[in-house]
């Protein structure tokens, strides 16, 4: 992606907020393919994707008309092991593969506008609802509630679907436990190969609160280092097809992904408003090699579980974490909208 050696590109905002305000009950969820699905589907918005493709196109459309340069696909929890919880699990990849056809559309329409500014699609692979590194159970500490090799399994048919619909790169993204992540990273590596495609991949992290770390006590230098190691032992000789052999000589954020690094971009997202995630932002800025990425909250939730960040305040983060030399990609993240 040329674009970003000459300047920040915008990603879009928070999906799941777009659909709350919608207004949505259980039909919509349902549509007529699920009328008879015997379990309750409200909430699985991942699912409108087939059920209510008009409202999802319509959101894509709205970030895209607000100057978004690249929209993500409707499918943070589109995952066997997400879906089961709402007995979707036979869906993973029509939902994947829907939602990227959807966000597709939306770009190329859009790229058909101003053939001089393309728009770009991202697919999304969500951190899932377990974690392969810590245990549930304070009474079973050894326990896991997954694994390495189901997780690769059911993120492998998720970037299946993603790259049929048409994504043009994909983003692990949220990322609580790093392992999660790697299991993500390795099965994306290996369907690439087998694929013989060069997609673009980045991984966004999570720091859960204040203390500035990831849910798995990462600091944001130690959840870069685990990722770059992570790319490497997912590739043949350390090195995806996506990366050429160009110099890495400079600022990594004007340059790009050095050699062997693997990433398209690295970053953080959620959990934290941009007053709150500013340093850890400008930590992980310093050690990575790859260009890098943040989409905030809109502020931390109110007593209502709402965002008060007014769109203002949103922007004006934006501006200064550009100015700072912090970021090559920025969005908005849960509580942010269009506007």
């Amino acid at each position: 992606m040329a674009a970003l050696q000459e300047r920040i590109l915008i990603l879009d905002g928070a999906m799941g907020t777009m659909i709350q305000a919608a207004g949505l009950d259980e039909k919509d969820f349902r549509g007529d393919r699920f009328a008879d699905h015997p379990a309750p589907l409200f909430g699985a918005n991942d699912l409108l994707c087939l059920t209510r493709p008009d409202l999802i196109r319509d959101i894509h459309m709205a970030y895209l008309e607000a100057g978004a340069d690249l929209i993500e696909t409707n499918t943070f929890n589109a995952q066997r092991i997400s879906l089961a919880d709402y007995d979707l699990e036979s869906e993973a990849y029509a939902v994947n593969r829907a939602a990227a056809e959807l966000a597709r559309e939306a770009s190329d329409h859009w790229s058909a506008r101003t053939p001089d500014r393309p728009r770009w699609v991202v697919g999304i692979l969500g951190p899932t609802n377990r974690t392969a590194s810590l245990s549930p159970d304070v009474e079973d500490p050894g326990y896991r509630a997954t694994d390495f090799d189901e997780l690769a399994e059911i993120y492998r048919e998720q970037a299946q679907g993603l790259l049929d619909g048409g994504a043009d790169l994909l983003m692990v993204e949220t990322v609580f436990d790093t392992l999660n992540a790697k299991a993500a990273l390795w099965a994306i590596s290996h369907l690439l190969q087998e694929r013989g495609e060069a997609v673009p991949v980045t991984v966004s992290g999570t720091i859960t609160d204040r203390s500035g770390r990831t849910l798995t006590g990462q600091t944001p230098e130690a959840f870069w280092n685990s990722v770059r190691h992570g790319v490497a032992a997912a590739f043949d000789g350390g090195v995806p097809p996506w990366c050429d052999d160009r110099s890495s000589e400079g600022d990594a954020h004007r340059t790009g992904p050095s050699p062997g690094v693997g990433l398209l971009a690295a970053g953080l997202n959620c959990a934290l408003g941009p007053d709150q995630l500013r340093p850890h932002l400008e930590e992980l800025s310093g050690v990575a090699e790859c260009f890098v990425t943040v989409h905030p909250n809109a502020g931390l939730p109110n007593a209502f579980g709402g965002y008060d960040e007014t769109p203002e305040a949103m922007a004006a983060a934006a501006h200064d974490f550009g100015s700072a030399g912090f970021v090559n990609i920025i969005g908005g993240c849960c509580g942010t909208t269009p506007d």
